[in-house]
């Protein structure tokens, strides 16, 4: 027989947004009396809080267009490397197909990606794993 906290646990996992992990509502995680202590909470809470904590990267990815000594300008006047650095980054970006040139909060990798846009590098953000 389903008890009561059961169904009330099943209640209060609802998805974050579509096509993602269930979560409990954060009103519940540290006041519920019914969900104190579970297996659920436990696992969920934990789980959000390594994703969260995950960082972000900007990855820029090998095209046909770019010259590589533009390559290496833009990661030189955009991100302030070296130019050894930027030259390891444009040869990785070069053999490799990418290389990550930024990692941090998902917000500022975004931004980085808009600016690769802008000086019409090909770039995307994706979560480290």
């Amino acid at each position: 027989m389903v008890g009561v906290a059961q169904l009330v646990e099943r209640w209060l996992v609802v998805p974050d947004v579509a096509g993602s992990s269930p979560v409990i509502h954060p009103m519940f995680l540290v006041s519920s009396p019914v969900l104190s202590g579970t297996d659920l909470e436990r696992d969920t809470t934990t789980a959000s809080r390594i994703a969260s904590e995950l960082p972000w990267q900007t990855i820029v990815w090998n095209d046909p267009v770019n010259l590589m000594n533009y390559v290496t300008h833009v990661f030189r006047s955009y991100f302030g490397y070296s130019t050894p650095e930027a030259e390891r980054l444009m040869l990785q970006v070069h053999h490799d197909g990418k290389a990550i040139v930024a990692t941090g909060p998902r917000e500022k990798m975004e931004r980085h990606a808009e600016a690769m846009h802008e000086y019409g590098l090909w770039a995307t953000v994706d979560q480290a794993s």
